[in-house]
């Protein structure tokens, strides 16, 4: 169980950080998340365990706290400042992989076996195959937008304060299936046999729903938050 305590720790300390960079940084603060969490999570994920029983990559929660940012920017600030963030997001991606990769390029200092080392180590992060790279930029576009869409969706039709908790589960359930099965499919469809893409998929999926869930009271914390920094903005 000790993995699986340590992964909920880790949950809890990703939710805590986004609520602290709200109250330091306010509305910047969920935007610096966006890029802070993609990149985080590209690192995170070439570590591979066990979880629940299940074999399972890290970097599913700081990679799923990004769709908890978008619906927190859509309730307080509306579409168009979720939107800037996902876009920012996705830049911030494009640029990591180009930057890290270009670095890759350069040989390591000749008979220093720390530098081969390192280099060795950080290409083991960083140098991603092209597959793997667009599947990963494709998922996090096509799900993050969706969100978007479907927290407005939703907040036409339960606009009230009360149902924060549906609309935010609802867009961010359904925007987390598209991610793992985009990103599934096209970065391992033809690689792997499809039990083992089902495994894969459901493993990842799975993970993400409880991330989503758990989301839910960070999201009225952060409306508190935002009700309470107009009213002295007063």
């Amino acid at each position: 169980m000790y993995n699986e305590v340590l992964w909920l720790v880790m949950l809890l300390v990703n939710f805590l950080f986004i609520i602290l960079a709200y109250r330091l940084f306010g509305k910047w603060g969920l935007i610096m998340w966006i890029p802070l969490s993609v990149i985080v999570a590209n690192i995170q994920v070439v570590q591979t365990v066990t979880l629940f029983g299940l074999t399972a990559t890290l970097g599913n929660i700081v990679y799923s706290t990004s769709f908890l940012i978008t619906d927190i920017l859509s309730e307080n600030y509306g579409k168009k400042e979720a939107g800037k963030a996902v876009w920012i997001g996705f830049f911030s991606l494009i640029v990591m992989t180009l930057l890290m990769n270009l670095a890759l390029l350069f040989h390591p200092l000749a008979g220093d076996e720390f530098s081969r080392l390192t280099h060795d180590a950080t290409a083991t992060i960083f140098k991603l195959m092209p597959r793997i790279a667009v599947a990963s930029l494709i998922a996090y576009l096509l799900s993050q937008r969706h969100d978007i869409w479907a927290f407005h969706y939703w907040k036409k039709h339960f606009p009230g304060e009360n149902q924060l908790w549906l609309r935010n589960n609802l867009s961010t359930t359904v925007s987390q299936l598209i991610d793992s099965l985009v990103f599934v499919l096209v970065a391992f469809y033809g690689v792997f046999q499809l039990d083992v893409l089902m495994e894969i998929f459901i493993t990842t999926y799975l993970l993400k729903w409880i991330v989503a869930v758990a989301d839910t009271p960070f999201v009225y914390w952060s409306r508190r938050i935002f009700k309470r920094n107009n009213f002295f903005m007063q």
